[in-house]
């Protein structure tokens, strides 16, 4: 019988790919929403939940043998209010925790637990120091919310079920994030690189990022952190000049400068203008993970490919 993967988190951006390659390789795949009206999902099975009010839907945990934990609010969709701060935190930790009562009160077959975090658990901007699943955390906003989003996690893994925690870098799809907002203006020959240019771009193809998922939930030497990131890191100015190569169009604009992001953006300005050099140290060492992209030229041929 086909194991069940409860995803929350489902409908975004990541949740619907690997929702699509989770039902192609044979799974059973349920959901956790809100909202009912998303029951017409074809093969996916939708149970509620409310964070705010502490509710779940028991049936979820008790039907699932592994689980993918996405949700939370998105990092760059709004500017960085004091509000939007709180719900960006608050949603990432406490959602974790309602899935941890709910995994301590139920006699549940949850085999693994696999988690999304982010590269931004080094900072915003780390220039090109290169950064291993070891190094040192950073002290900013993106930096906090990271430390309490896996320290949520860390609750899970107290309760003897075995937990892994994807640091996502900058994620490349065509239906969302930061590849499809840059396309936009460079298809009309407008690409240009974003402030200096040479702040690094730490990326991973969105199938490659869902294989990990897949392979973190199967393989159980899989355990802890790891830094879900292709093995080369591209500037921002290779990365625009690659698009507008790829859409057959000029580079030929001078940068966007930073103070003008800054005014447009706030605070928040730095997850453009920041930039990591994230090494995929435990994937490539530990893993027999095999990346279908790992160079940044094939994936943006697979992603932009006319």
């Amino acid at each position: 019988m086909a194991k069940t993967v409860l995803i929350t988190g489902g409908t975004g951006v990541i949740g619907r790919r690997l929702t699509e390659l989770l039902l192609q390789q044979g799974f059973q795949v349920s959901l956790l929403s809100r909202s009912a009206a998303k029951k017409n999902l074809p093969g996916v099975t939708v149970y509620q939940w409310n964070v705010e009010k502490g509710h779940i839907d028991p049936q979820a945990i008790l039907t699932a043998q592994h689980i993918i934990h996405l949700a939370g609010a998105g990092i760059a969709e709004q500017r960085w209010t004091d509000e939007r701060k709180r719900l960006i935190i608050e949603s990432r930790t406490q959602s974790t925790q309602l899935l941890t009562n709910a995994l301590r009160s139920t006699r549940h077959n949850v085999e693994s637990f696999v988690a999304a975090s982010a590269i931004g658990y080094y900072g915003g901007d780390t220039g090109d120091r290169p950064l291993t699943e070891t190094s040192d955390g950073g002290t900013d906003f993106m930096a906090q919310v990271v430390r309490a989003w896996e320290r949520s996690v860390d609750d899970v893994a107290s309760l003897g079920i075995r937990t892994v925690t994807l640091r996502i870098g900058i994620v490349l799809s065509m239906q969302g994030g930061a590849l499809s907002k840059l396309v936009q203006p460079a298809r009309f020959g407008l690409g240009a690189p974003l402030g200096s240019g040479q702040q690094y771009i730490s990326w991973i193809h969105i199938d490659d990022l869902c294989r990990m998922f897949t392979q973190a939930l199967l393989d159980k030497e899989w355990q802890g952190i790891y830094n879900a990131v292709a093995p080369e890191p591209v500037t921002n100015s290779i990365f625009v000049r690659l698009i507008n190569e790829q859409l057959r169009k000029p580079s030929f604009l001078p940068n966007i400068p930073a103070f003008a992001i800054r005014l447009l953006f706030g605070e928040m300005a730095i997850v453009v203008l920041g930039g990591n050099y994230v090494l995929n140290r435990r994937i490539e060492e530990e893993s027999r993970f095999q990346y279908r992209f790992a160079n940044i030229s094939d994936a943006l041929t697979n992603l932009l490919g006319t």
